[in-house]
């Protein structure tokens, strides 16, 4: 069986597969809504079963449409590479680099792009910023050249590299009883309301792990899924929290948050770059790890 779809078909799949909606498609693709829906009409036509299916007012691929998107995305990542060593021969003067990041990162990421952008001008980046599970699914469906995240998924084939340290800390209002400690302990903590980061999240990850091998149960008043609301929480006298160093950068947070001197912290975390073992990076992948290579420390690692 021979079945006939364009580039531009794949394309505008592969929009319908990522935003779940036939009108979002048509915005991300830069056409009309009625060009999408012929287009989606040619496809299923060409392929000869149903690639989608509306329930309940939402967008759901089928099986053989998930499959489709899987091949589409392989096959432009493809092109794409291709069209890169090309470019790459020119000088790297276009091409495109995808990037997904966890909520956390959105602190220190732009920063990082910024200094990309200025050595590669004509390059088109994109940064997706979702939480923890969000990326890992990108991750597993490989949507993107690479994954910034503070806990890499140990299930998955792929390359870890360690590129900037994330020191996790206790932090308290600056009016708390603790705040001008010189040393606090575990046990002093033990009757302290805390607000964590949600289960599953790389801080939440960290923190839990660590507690455990210290024995300690925090008295868990909270669980909530942004940095921001947990700050103002903890400004609000709500509790304590553990989060990034990096979470804590404007000066607003320093006249109104204490990290507090408990033992044992901060938490020696890292940031890592990752990507799925195996993969070819292109020209402009790899131009971008050349970037993150000025940050310290740096460690590659294979899990998986």
């Amino acid at each position: 069986m021979s079945i006939h779809i364009t580039v531009r078909q794949l394309r505008v799949f592969l929009a319908l597969a990522e935003h779940e909606s036939v009108s979002a498609a048509a915005r991300a693709c830069h056409v009309t809504q009625p060009t999408v829906s012929m287009q989606l009409r040619e496809i299923t036509a060409a392929v000869g079963v149903p690639l989608y299916e509306i329930i309940g007012k939402r967008l759901h691929l089928t099986s053989a449409g998930q499959e489709l998107a899987r091949s589409a995305r392989a096959m432009l990542d493809e092109w794409e590479a291709f069209s890169q060593r090309i470019e790459h021969a020119k000088g790297l003067t276009a091409g495109r680099l995808r990037i997904a990041a966890v909520s956390t990162a959105k602190y220190f990421a732009p920063r990082l792009l910024a200094d990309f952008c200025r050595q590669h001008p004509a390059i088109d980046v994109t940064l997706e910023v979702l939480n923890r599970d969000g990326v890992v699914q990108r991750l597993r469906d490989n949507r993107d050249d690479f994954y910034i995240m503070s806990m890499p998924p140990r299930d998955l084939d792929i390359v870890a590299e360690a590129f900037m340290g994330n020191p996790l800390v206790v932090i308290a209002p600056r009016k708390h009883q603790l705040a001008s400690a010189r040393k606090i302990t575990l046990k002093q903590l033990i009757d302290e309301p805390f607000i964590l980061r949600e289960k599953g999240s790389g801080t939440r990850l960290a923190s839990d792990a660590h507690f455990k091998k210290y024995r300690f149960r925090p008295r868990i008043r909270l669980e909530l899924g942004s940095n921001e609301a947990i700050k103002q929480c903890v400004i609000g006298g709500m509790g304590l929290a553990v989060l990034s160093q990096h979470a804590l950068g404007e000066k607003s947070d320093a006249r109104e948050l204490a990290v507090l001197p408990v033992e044992n912290f901060p938490v020696h975390a890292n940031w890592f770059v990752v990507y799925p073992g195996g993969r070819r990076l292109s020209p402009v992948a790899a131009a971008f790890l050349d970037t993150l290579q000025t940050q310290k420390p740096k460690r590659r690692a294979r899990t998986g």
